[in-house]
């Protein structure tokens, strides 16, 4: 069983979507990461520059939803998912959720959720 680390629930406010106005007025976003790592030596050694930095991780996915807009929920995944692997992640599963849709109905989210991995023969940072 590999090791996870999990990283739920992180809250953005960005101006991503279809509509024009979700670009000018902006939303908030939910992100969660299912990361799988390698985390055996960091915890031997007692020593965070073995670790999969997940602070890091997080300035990373924040500089993602906070930043330039897509119109998709799956191009902001997927950039998501690209920079999780490029910190050294073997796989990533991305959920990304937009909590208040522009629909005229009732709901809690709408979201995707993607899995990705390490390209066979990539090197980890």
């Amino acid at each position: 069983m590999p090791d996870k680390l999990l990283l739920a629930n992180m809250l953005f406010y960005g101006y991503h979507g279809a509509l024009p106005e979700e670009t000018v007025l902006g939303q908030r976003f939910s992100v969660s990461l299912e990361i799988e790592c390698d985390m055996r030596p960091a915890a031997e050694n007692d020593d965070l520059r073995l670790a999969l930095n997940y602070a890091a991780v997080c300035k990373a996915v924040q500089s993602i939803v906070e930043g330039p807009p897509c119109k998709l929920l799956e191009t902001v995944a997927e950039r998501i998912a690209a920079a999780v692997l490029a910190c050294g992640a073997l796989s990533v599963r991305v959920t990304v959720k937009k909590l208040h849709p522009p629909l005229d109905l009732c709901m809690d989210f709408a979201g995707v959720e993607i899995e990705r991995r390490q390209v066979s023969g990539a090197r980890l940072s």
